[in-house]
């Protein structure tokens, strides 16, 4: 999930170079929702109605309940140890990984609690984020991890940007070099997560630097343009929609590999 939802971010920008989403009603609802969220998760620990410490995530129902009092707060959600993908995606991609033989080598484009999930569970990960309030914020905490290299790689203000988002307040940003961010390694990966912005155009160079028997995880796959990009792609898609840490409503994330 990233940053998509996060109503207290504005896009990917280099400096003041953005439309921001602030003024929008969907910003404005889903800032209200998540203060007053985090607000009842305080009296209800307080009140110990919820627990201090989150029920591990074999407990699905409870554990879902608890992380909807973390909405919007990517370090928070950390501490439920869980990264922002439906939880059936989660237990997938913990299996797969559990089987792989090491070293696991990952890169992510869009860092968060799935950074630091994965940090526990593979070798090399490379991550890279578009927005710089946030890269502030994740980058000290990614730190802490030897096994993670962190970039901030920011959109560039463009009048004609040759990758786009079409995330509304992303207009004339262009994200070139955050899509091709991965260029900058060598070898193939055997854990590709695309969930930042120009998805579409990372999933396109994804495919070429996936290991022959790799995974792609592609969160938020049930929006129509994202459809659109993974029925093209050749790739071979598993889909597992429901419930998702901190939302109320259910999601989908896709699992992806090679035919």
């Amino acid at each position: 999930m990233a940053d998509e939802l996060d109503p207290t971010a504005t896009p990917g920008e280099q400096a003041g170079a953005h439309t921001s989403a602030k003024g929008t009603w969907s910003w404005r609802l889903k800032s209200a929702y998540a203060t007053t969220a985090r607000a009842a998760g305080k009296v209800l620990t307080k009140a110990r109605i919820i627990p201090a410490d989150p029920p591990p995530r074999d407990q699905r129902f409870k554990h879902w309940l608890t992380s909807l009092t973390r909405v919007h707060d990517s370090l928070a959600i950390a501490e439920l140890d869980v990264p922002w993908w439906t939880y059936k995606a989660i237990d997938e991609v913990d299996t797969w990984l559990a089987r792989r033989p090491h070293p696991i080598r990952v890169f992510e484009w869009g860092s968060g609690a799935s950074t630091i999930w994965l940090a526990a569970r593979a070798d090399e990960i490379t991550s890279v984020e578009h927005h710089p309030d946030f890269a502030a914020i994740i980058g000290p905490r990614l730190a802490e991890h030897l096994n993670v290299t962190f970039r901030h790689v920011p959109a560039m203000a463009s009048t004609a940007p040759a990758i786009g988002s079409r995330k509304p307040g992303s207009e004339g940003l262009d994200f070139t070099d955050y899509v091709h961010a991965i260029d900058a390694l060598e070898g193939a990966f055997d854990l590709i997560v695309i969930d930042g912005r120009a998805r579409e155009a990372c999933l396109t160079v994804a495919e070429r630097r996936l290991a022959e028997d790799g995974l792609i995880v592609f969160d938020n796959s049930h929006r129509k343009r994202y459809r659109e990009a993974i029925a093209s792609s050749g790739l071979t898609e598993r889909a597992f929609g429901g419930l998702t840490p901190t939302l109320p409503y259910p999601d989908r994330t896709s699992l992806l590999t090679h035919p």
